[in-house]
């Protein structure tokens, strides 16, 4: 049982597949996700993390499969499921106040303004409502978009690569922002990503697809204790579990390279 799971499943993955034409994406992917827990899923380019992410955001429906919260199909948007994206996603034309507040508009909601201002205080982004994207950096677009997601209040937060074309110090910093979240607010999170590094920082669990069509190959606790520094990345347990993960990936990609052939 990894920190995340005292609260039991909120997210399953039952034999999820998905089919583009003759493009197989995902196969028979099942997959359990501990609430309260924070969840990275890792393969090759091209394995179908990024549909999975999709199918569980409910925008893209499964061939065949479904996946559960708290036990419902989702079968369409949930309003307890945020979304962001690999790019910030910012409207170039409304401020970043007036962004943080487009999707309530969309649901003709109130938001909870006393909750925004704490999360732009959090993500250091007080001071800058009325900047528009354009003035912002792309750390800060990041950071915006994560306190849109989060407005919301959800129970679930997706996060889809959102930190791949941010610079090594930035990202770092995005890690240890998305971890200080995590303890406030304990919402679950998947994040998908292609930095082994990342995961381990960010994870109870990592979770490692096959070569497409995507399906789980192993599933990998990480055992460091929260909150967690920068320090344990130099430790002989992450360069352990990297090398681990490391042979999971490359040695599917190599034994699919020679079934093709």
């Amino acid at each position: 049982m990894t920190q995340g799971d005292a609260g039991g499943t909120k997210l399953a993955v039952k034999a999820a597949t998905k089919r583009y034409g003759d493009f197989h994406a995902l196969k028979d992917c099942s997959l359990d996700i501990g609430a309260n827990s924070v969840v990275s899923i890792v393969g090759p380019s091209g394995c179908g993390k990024t549909t999975l992410l999709w199918a569980m955001s409910g925008l893209n429906p499964l061939t065949s499969g479904e996946v559960l919260l708290d036990g419902t199909p989702i079968d369409r948007p949930r309003p307890e499921v945020g979304l962001v994206f690999q790019e910030a996603n910012l409207l170039p034309w409304r401020n970043l106040m007036d962004n943080i507040l487009f999707p309530f508009e969309i649901k003709r909601q109130q938001p909870d303004r006393a909750w925004i201002d704490h999360l732009l205080d959090r993500v250091s982004l007080k001071g800058f409502e009325k900047s528009f994207p354009n003035e912002l950096s792309g750390g800060m677009q990041q950071r915006g978009s994560i306190v849109r997601a989060l407005s919301l209040q959800p129970s679930v937060l997706l996060m889809d690569e959102p930190f791949g074309a941010l610079d090594a110090f930035t990202r770092e910093e995005m890690n240890q922002l998305v971890e200080e979240i995590w303890l406030e607010t304990k919402t679950t999170i998947v994040f998908i990503t292609h930095s082994i590094e990342e995961a381990l920082f960010l994870s109870d669990q990592v979770v490692v697809l096959t070569p497409r069509p995507g399906r789980v190959l192993n599933v990998y606790d990480v055992p460091f204790e929260r909150p967690r520094t920068m320090e344990i990345m130099a430790s002989k347990e992450v360069f352990d579990l990297t090398n681990q993960i490391k042979a999971d990936i490359y040695g599917q990609q190599i034994a699919g390279r020679a079934a093709a052939e």
